[in-house]
């Protein structure tokens, strides 16, 4: 598959040239929880009790009625929400293509067993280290952590769609090819591979066997950028065409994305039938470019993508 037709990396010419507030919804991200059992040093943990199983299926039917193609749920850590199956239940009923989860890769196998029967079929796991020293270290210091999230991937590496995060810090930046190396080993579908956001906008030199590269389209997508210099974060378009049809919700507020959520950004407003058409005034009269947040921390598929946006609506900054 190319980058721009894997599930939540749906970021291809025929969306952007079609997308719309009257479009398809094409991803949206559910914050369910900010409760997490590790403790990892990068993450940019989000405030709020678990979301009401109510709400959060009213917002779920909200989306399914704009035909919802991509669904994420995350946190925290979403397997924590005594809600979740049922949220799962419901995304597949709505005939939602792609349920996706993130996850620390801490649950039992019996609750992923459960989320696999129930609809998952995206599965988006952390994994920051190569060993059980740093890995521990890397999950706020809780030992045994790193041996369980690498059983948990293997077993659901061989039955749905698996990509592993390699955040990166000061911590295990020198580690980088390790990690890679490592997760390869274990038959991921992929290697999402990021700076954190308070560690730099770029990765650090990578040299990895081109027999590895070609197996995973977001790393070489990745490592292709750091080949000619360019920065994972930041340096976005003025204007941002995702909005439209692509959105985070944590509570009762949506969000321009789960990036600018996470960095402390203020909702575009509350949850409710109006927010297509706020997320339309948004974009129309925000400047990305002058926005802390965006113009560090707006990734490169989604510059490229908005970039896309802009040539094919023929919008003249």
């Amino acid at each position: 598959m190319r980058l721009q037709d894997i599930g939540f990396y749906t970021l291809n010419d025929e969306r952007a040239k079609t997308t719309s507030i009257d479009s398809p919804l094409s991803r949206c991200e559910l914050i369910l929880t900010s409760r997490c059992n590790f403790r990892c040093p990068y993450c940019r943990s989000v405030g709020g009790n678990d979301m009401p199983i109510q709400q959060a299926i009213d917002t779920m039917n909200l989306w399914c009625d704009d035909r919802l193609k991509n669904i994420r749920f995350s946190g925290g850590e979403p397997t924590l929400h005594k809600g979740i199956a049922e949220l799962v239940r419901l995304a597949k009923k709505r005939e939602v293509v792609r349920i996706a989860l993130s996850t620390n890769g801490s649950a039992s196998a019996d609750k992923y067993k459960e989320l696999l029967d129930t609809g998952v079929n995206d599965f988006s796991i952390s994994l920051d280290a190569c060993c059980a020293e740093d890995g521990d270290k890397m999950a706020g210091g809780r030992k045994g952590a790193f041996d369980m999230v690498v059983k948990n991937i293997e077993w659901l590496a061989k039955v749905s769609y698996v990509t592993v995060g390699v955040v990166l810090t000061e911590t295990n930046v020198r580690r980088t090819e390790d990690i890679i190396y490592f997760a390869d080993s274990l038959g991921v579908s992929d290697i999402r591979v990021i700076p954190a956001a308070q560690h730099g906008t770029t990765l650090p030199k990578i040299n990895i066997a081109e027999s590895v590269l070609k197996k995973y389209q977001i790393l070489q997508y990745r490592e292709n950028n750091l080949r000619i210099g360019r920065t994972v974060r930041g340096n976005p378009e003025k204007r941002c065409g995702l909005v439209l049809d692509d959105m985070a919700v944590m509570g009762d507020e949506h969000f321009p994305c789960i990036i600018y959520m996470r960095e402390g950004g203020k909702p575009i407003g509350k949850v409710s039938r109006n927010m297509r058409k706020e997320r339309e005034r948004w974009s129309l009269n925000h400047n990305c470019i002058t926005d802390e947040i965006c113009s560090k921390n707006c990734l490169d598929v989604c510059v490229d993508y908005n970039h896309k946006w802009a040539e094919l609506h023929k919008i003249i900054f």
